[in-house]
């Protein structure tokens, strides 16, 4: 790979990180990937899957448990644009788990019931993947998720505007 951005994940490891192997067979077990670890799929075999880390290591692991990231993302079929201060986005998300945070603890208190609690998270959304000085931001005011290497945003794909349907509502399956 020739460019750092060149890396797009498609999923990350669980919580509690995630072995791998060195070809699809349970015999020959290689390294634990870390807690929250960005991969690429790059193929299945039954339950089995193929993952590729941003450095370019491969390993087969339990497809079963990586952890999807939102969208598999599909490129912006824009130039990659870059913003040189994260700082702005970072505030917005810090601003959306805050209130998703009072939301919780007023339903969690019994301040609210579940209809009001629902009602008043409709449309809260937010992203984020933090790997060392890596991030993935999901900045929904402009329907893109960015790659941060500390210093500036790079546009890494666009997603869909209006978001997934909520599995808790009635009449939708997950």
């Amino acid at each position: 790979m020739g460019s750092p951005y060149e890396f797009r994940p498609t999923h990350v490891a669980p919580a509690d990180g995630l072995q791998t192997w060195a070809s699809p067979d349970p015999s020959r077990p290689s390294i634990r990937l870390d807690a929250l670890l960005p991969v690429r799929l790059a193929g299945t075999e039954g339950n089995w899957a193929r993952i590729i880390c941003s450095n370019g290591w491969s390993a087969w692991v339990d497809g079963r448990m990586l952890v999807a990231l939102p969208h598999r993302p599909p490129g912006t079929g824009q130039p990659i644009g870059t913003t040189e201060d994260p700082r702005p986005l970072l505030a917005a998300l810090e601003h959306a788990l805050a209130e998703y945070r009072q939301l919780v603890d007023e339903f969690a208190d019994g301040r609210i019931d579940l209809e009001a609690y629902r009602a008043r998270s409709r449309g809260l959304r937010l992203g984020a993947v933090l790997d060392g000085t890596q991030a993935w931001l999901l900045d929904l005011d402009h329907s893109r998720w960015y790659y941060c290497d500390s210093a500036q945003l790079q546009t890494l794909a666009t997603v869909d505007p209006g978001g997934a349907a909520d599995p808790a509502e009635p009449g939708n399956t997950p």
